[in-house]
């Protein structure tokens, strides 16, 4: 895929601002930040590579990231294995949140929907002006997701795409409506995250389980030979979806970087862990039933995220969903 081309903030953009005002007033969308559905604990690019091809395609519409509830009483959750890339981050009393992101293809449904993060307004700068789909966030975060580089669509905005479901208790219960917010999936072109995808790299170490701790919280991915993919189990539980399909990446990356305290804290006093996203650092990436030992760079908020051997080759993921897990360094 290579480097990105410079971003055409002329007619591209205005394009994509006159379509999303389009879409939002249809379902009601509102400029209004109202108060949070949830207490809060919780530009152009160049041609990329498709995850399921791996052929060149030309660019898009943007990409939905939705924000989804991972505490064991939001599980199972709805429309997880419809993403393209889950991210899972570190919040509030070392639990995690998970961050899915769908360009290729939507679900009906996608849930339960919890709040967004500071770290989420880092990350999400990669892609270009990406929907957020969210519950709510703390109150003085809420000004700066109304002037970040996206569409905000939480309940509040945007209240005919989502809904309550019966099975689960509120908080745990609020879930979207994808169609209620984009007319069709963007595409791959959407995912300008700086993955590559195709052979895998020479090398690895032969991998049956991998296990990557939060301080309340544990992620582990053992590699399935049948269905060559890597099985998820959280926190002990394999993790399936609400139809019963057992949650299973063709890649998982292990992200070592810096987790430091923000100035943001939940209703009970906890600190807001940011997940800082922008720099360098060490990887693992899993494939193929095996682990490289890689190195990440994204140099600025703008630009996808390289991953490279030691002399600077550039790593291929397989062709599939992408979980990034991100852990301290």
């Amino acid at each position: 895929m290579g480097q990105r081309a410079p971003r055409r903030r002329g007619a591209r953009r205005a394009a994509l601002l006159a379509a999303t005002m389009t879409a939002s007033l249809a379902v009601g969308c509102t400029a209004h930040h109202g108060r949070p559905a949830d207490d809060g604990r919780g530009e152009s690019h160049s041609p990329t590579q498709s995850p399921s091809s791996g052929g060149t395609i030309t660019a898009a519409g943007p990409v939905l990231a939705v924000k989804i509830d991972n505490v064991p009483e939001a599980r199972p959750q709805t429309g997880l294995d419809a993403a393209d890339i889950v991210y899972a981050e570190q919040v509030e009393g070392g639990l995690s949140r998970l961050m899915a992101v769908f360009a290729t293809k939507l679900p009906k449904s996608v849930g339960p929907v919890r709040s967004a993060r500071v770290s989420d307004l880092e990350l999400l700068r990669q892609f270009d002006e990406p929907t957020l789909a969210f519950s709510g966030a703390q109150h003085k975060l809420l000004p700066l997701i109304a002037k970040a580089p996206l569409r905000s669509a939480s309940p509040e905005q945007v209240s005919g795409a989502y809904y309550r479901g019966v099975k689960k208790s509120a908080p745990h219960n609020l879930y979207l409506r994808p169609d209620k917010l984009l007319s069709a999936a963007p595409g791959p072109a959407a995912l300008t995250t700086g993955f590559r995808y195709g052979a895998a790299p020479a090398g690895g170490k032969p991998t049956a389980s991998r296990t990557v701790r939060y301080p309340a919280a544990r992620f582990t991915f053992s590699w399935s030979g049948d269905k060559h993919r890597w099985l998820v189990t959280e926190d002990g539980t394999p993790t399936v979806t609400t139809a019963g399909k057992r949650l299973a990446p063709a890649t998982v990356v292990v992200q070592y970087v810096r987790i430091r305290k923000s100035r943001y804290h939940d209703v009970l006093g906890n600190n807001t862990p940011e997940t800082v996203t922008v720099g360098s650092g060490k990887a693992d990436v899993l494939r193929d039933g095996r682990t490289y030992s890689v190195d990440w760079k994204r140099q600025k908020a703008t630009d996808g995220t390289e991953f490279t051997t030691s002399d600077g080759t550039p790593v291929n993921f397989a062709k599939g969903q992408v979980w990034v897990v991100f852990a301290k360094a």
